[in-house]
């Protein structure tokens, strides 16, 4: 008697086995801000996925990008409210000072670093886009910020906010 064999089991991959992977997830509900959030994922995922000899170049670019990311946001924040030292902000100077750090120690033979520091941001990238960046999207929205002309409806809601925290939905 023939028994049925089953199928053979095709292996699983893991896409973030060969870069970072977007997901719908980390949409803020900002239009500009989810572009430039993808934008960075973009990157972010050729960059791991290139060889360790031919990164340097497309770190260079993913940093220059994560500069002009990070200062979008902060122009935000400071034209919306946020005192000019808060967390966020804060965390955004600490990210991109172990960035540009990261090109000198790959300058210098430590060709894995850039991989490493690329495996950081993926798994803190998620984290701040879901909690700091969506908290900001939010609090655009509440004083009628609008991010692609970079204006607000009504200069006088941002009177009565100052956002000294993290701005994040689970931070003031």
């Amino acid at each position: 008697m023939n028994s049925p064999s089953a199928a053979p089991s095709q292996p699983t991959i893991d896409p973030a086995a060969f870069g970072y992977q977007w997901s719908d997830a980390l949409l803020t509900g900002d239009a500009r801000m989810d572009h430039t959030h993808r934008e960075f994922a973009e990157q972010l995922s050729t960059l791991l996925a290139t060889p360790a000899k031919d990164q340097l170049p497309l770190y260079q670019a993913f940093v220059a990008h994560t500069v002009a990311h990070f200062a979008q946001e902060d122009r935000w924040m400071q034209a919306t409210g946020f005192t000019a030292s808060n967390c966020h902000t804060d965390q955004h100077a600490m990210i991109l000072e172990t960035m540009q750090a990261v090109v000198q120690h790959y300058q210098k033979g430590e060709t894995e670093i850039i991989s490493r520091m690329g495996e950081a941001l993926a798994e803190w990238f998620d984290q701040h886009a879901q909690t700091m960046d969506a908290g900001l999207a939010q609090h655009l929205q509440s004083v009628g910020f609008d991010s692609a002309t970079e204006t607000l409806a009504d200069a006088a809601a941002i009177r009565e906010v100052t956002v000294s925290g993290c701005g994040s939905v689970s931070c003031s």
